[in-house]
């Protein structure tokens, strides 16, 4: 997985990243200069000499790597990629017959052909047969440069658009955490400003467990992930300052599995922690909020229970606070989780399955 990882990684940075640009040019000019020199190479040496072999080499060279970079610069983005396909293929045609006319310039004034010959069948024959090779590494080098730039702007687009669905997911992350905390803050708050009147000591020490709980909300909601062991104490501190409010209020937390090995994104139970003691508030009887944590090998199940009241009460499973948590899952899990929610006549259970992979 680490070697597949890196050769995406590398890949893509070879063709477009600019610390890459003078070995990409440097790459392209060998392939030009080993396939033009392919032309000159089978001229016999009785004919021609040193000089007029590199003078041709380098004429074709020339000519090959200015019709390359033409069409990576000029025709392929000004032309096909504007949807100029006529005028795109005119240029082609243009260069094709430029090239023609620089080999049969070469072959009649460097190494001087019909010399080479003895009847005009075989000067006729040589022609057509560098011609054709010719043809055959044109077409070969455009469609391959052509290719390549179609990538190579294919890799920044997808790049870009990574990008931006990346800050997209990060600023609706940030909004959805921004929509849970001011909710769970005006509760707390609430609680301790209902027991100052009626005890002083309890309201002081709702204060104080808020202390920590607003330091973890300072301090670890801003990053992307957290202990969940730190997680869970964030709950515990919230559920005991629910029970310090009401008489008739109990709660329990398990663990099971390598709990403490474990990251999650911060706050990401307290919705439902928040929505079961929200909606099982009976101050005339008993009532109940039940967690449970069970790490098993790359899952996370996590099921929340809680009573409901006799009395009935409308209850809006589909409200803010819900909706925000399965948007925010769908944002952080996609589709690794699994949430599944039952009320009976007396429970509402969330069960909700985590992916860890």
């Amino acid at each position: 997985m680490k070697i597949f990882k890196i050769t995406n990684d590398i890949v893509p940075a070879l063709l477009v990243d600019s610390r890459f640009r003078i070995c990409r040019h440097i790459l392209l000019f060998i392939i030009i200069s080993v396939i033009t020199l392919n032309f000159v190479w089978y001229i016999p040496k009785e004919y021609t000499t040193h000089f007029s072999v590199f003078q041709g080499w380098i004429i074709y060279m020339l000519v090959f790597a200015c019709a390359i970079y033409a069409n990576l610069y000029i025709f392929v983005p000004y032309l096909l990629l504007k949807n100029r396909f006529l005028l795109y293929l005119l240029s082609l045609i243009f260069m094709v017959f430029l090239t023609l006319f620089c080999i049969l310039f070469v072959q009649q004034y460097f190494f001087k052909i019909d010399n080479l010959v003895e009847t005009e069948n075989q000067v006729l024959s040589i022609d057509i047969l560098n011609i054709s090779s010719a043809i055959v590494a044109f077409a070969l080098l455009f469609m391959g440069t052509t290719a390549f730039y179609l990538l190579k702007n294919w890799i920044i687009y997808n790049k870009h658009i990574d990008e931006l669905e990346s800050a997209t997911l990060d600023s609706e992350l940030k909004i959805l955490k921004s929509q849970i905390n001011p909710h769970f803050l005006f509760n707390m708050l609430n609680n301790a400003n209902i027991m100052v009147d009626e005890d002083p000591d309890t309201a002081s020490e709702i204060l104080t467990k808020l202390e920590d709980m607003l330091r973890y909300q300072i301090d670890d909601s801003s990053k992307d992930k957290v202990s969940l062991s730190v997680d869970i104490q964030f709950l515990t501190r919230f559920l005991d300052l629910e029970k310090t409010r009401r008489d008739y209020f109990d709660y329990t937390i398990s663990e099971e599995g390598d709990i403490g090995a474990i990251e999650v994104p911060p706050l990401l139970f307290i919705p439902f922690v928040e929505n079961a003691v929200k909606h099982n508030s009976d101050s005339d009887n008993a009532s109940y909020v039940h967690l449970h944590f069970n790490v098993d090998h790359n899952y996370l199940y996590f099921i929340c229970e809680n009573s409901k009241p006799k009395k009935p009460e409308e209850r809006a499973v589909g409200g803010l606070g819900l909706i925000n948590i399965r948007r925010r899952l769908d944002l952080l899990y996609a589709k690794n989780y699994t949430l599944e929610i039952n009320i009976t006549d007396t429970t509402y259970t969330v069960n909700l399955q985590l992916n860890l992979l």
